[in-house]
């Protein structure tokens, strides 16, 4: 699985939107749409460790296959 995918599933069972993502992670909200929509691949720890700290979870079940 990938991060865009990993974060669809997990916001899907908090049924947090991508608006609340941005907002609790501190992130600008197209931000956070180009990590969920797979267009950056490749975001940055600490961008990954602010939406991980949203949903509250681990960076590792972000990223994990």
């Amino acid at each position: 699985m990938s991060i865009a995918n990993n974060l669809k599933k997990i916001r899907a069972e908090k049924g947090y939107s991508l608006e609340k993502v941005a907002r609790l992670a501190d992130l600008s909200l197209s931000t956070v749409v180009k990590v969920a929509d797979g267009t950056n691949q490749n975001p940055t720890i600490d961008t990954l460790k602010k939406i991980a700290k949203a949903l509250e979870i681990g960076v590792d079940d972000l990223i994990q296959k």
